[in-house]
C-alpha cells in the first residue's frame, strides 16, 4: 500500500493543510472560524489514529508524520495567540522550547545512534492534553466569555506551564537513562 494514500495519513495531511487557514482566521479576527478549524484539526487527529488501527493502515510515514503535525499545530497556535496577546510569553516560550528541544534531540539521536522509539510518557500525554484544553479555552474566550470559560482558560494555561516543565525534564531523564543503558550494553559487548 502506498503510505500517502492511506486514509489516516490523508487525515494527517489535512490537519497540516488546516494550519495556515487557522492562523489566518486568528490574525484576521475570525475567532469562531478559528475555533471551528481547531476542532476540525482535533477531530482529524483523533480519527487518524483510530482509522490506522481499525483499517490496519499503520505506516512508518504515519508514525513520524502524526506527532510532527501535532507539534506543528500546537506550537504554531501558541506563537500566533501570543502574537495576538491572548497567551503570555512565558507559556509560549516554554511550550515552544520544549517541543523544539524534543524534536532536535530525537533527530540527533536518530541520526547518530539510530534510536527511533520515542513513545510519549504519561507526563507528555498530560502536557498535550493541558495544551489542547488551554488552546480550546483561549480560542473560545476570544468570542465567548462566561466565567467558566475564563476559569478553564486560566487553569489550563497554569497546568500547561507545570506539565511542560515536568514533561521536559522527564523526557531528558528518559533519554539520559536510555543512553546510559545503551553505553553499558556496548561496554559489556566490547
Amino acid at each position: 500500500m502506498n503510505a500517502f494514500r492511506a486514509t489516516p495519513n490523508q487525515l494527517t495531511f489535512l490537519r497540516l493543510c488546516i494550519i495556515p487557514f487557522l492562523v489566518l482566521a486568528i490574525l484576521d479576527g475570525y475567532n469562531r472560524t478559528a475555533f471551528i478549524l481547531f476542532l476540525v484539526a482535533g477531530l482529524t487527529d483523533g480519527l487518524d489514529g483510530l482509522l490506522a488501527r481499525v483499517l490496519h493502515q499503520r505506516t512508518v510515514l504515519g508514525q513520524y508524520l502524526d506527532p510532527v503535525a501535532d507539534k506543528l499545530l500546537l506550537s504554531t497556535l501558541f506563537l500566533v495567540l501570543h502574537h495576538e496577546g491572548a497567551i503570555s510569553r512565558k507559556v509560549t516560550v516554554l511550550v515552544f522550547a520544549r517541543d523544539f528541544g524534543i524534536l532536535v534531540v530525537a533527530a540527533l539521536l536518530y541520526a547518530s545512534l539510530g534510536m527511533r522509539n520515542f513513545r510519549p510518557s504519561l507526563f507528555g500525554k498530560a502536557n498535550t492534553l493541558a495544551q489542547i484544553l488551554a488552546l480550546v479555552s483561549v480560542l473560545l474566550s476570544r468570542f465567548y466569555t462566561p466565567d467558566w470559560v475564563l476559569f478553564v482558560r486560566h487553569w489550563a494555561l497554569q497546568a500547561t506551564i507545570v506539565l511542560t516543565v515536568v514533561s521536559g525534564f522527564h523526557y531528558a531523564w528518559r533519554v539520559a537513562r536510555r543512553l546510559g543503558s545503551s553505553s553499558a550494553a556496548k561496554a559489556e559487548e566490547g
